[in-house]
């Protein structure tokens, strides 16, 4: 039974994909290369070529994008590898911007 001027209410849901965060590798003097194609390999599950290539970019260019994940995520792999970098006695730097 409906009840005169009774309205109903649709009730739109949209449901978007968590915005996604670049984590930004940044060069220095003092990280070795091998450090830096390690925590490629182990953190950001990059390949042995994949991990090269990118750590030649952010030796060649002074940064470079490692990987796109929700903030969540990418503040994570940043604080693993700050960690790692800290046991090792390395100033690596990196940085999470919004894509």
């Amino acid at each position: 039974m409906s009840v005169q001027g009774e309205t109903r209410e649709k009730t739109r849901i949209n449901i978007r994909e968590p915005k996604h965060y670049r984590v930004i590798m940044h060069n220095d003097d003092f990280t070795s290369m091998e450090f830096v194609v390690e925590i490629l390999m182990d953190i950001f599950h990059k390949n042995e070529a994949e991990a090269e290539r990118l750590m030649l970019m952010v030796h060649e260019s002074g940064k470079a994008a490692v990987g796109s994940y929700p903030y969540d995520l990418a503040v994570t792999k940043v604080q693993a590898a700050a960690a790692r970098a800290k046991e090792e006695g390395f100033p690596f730097r990196m940085t999470v911007e919004e894509e």
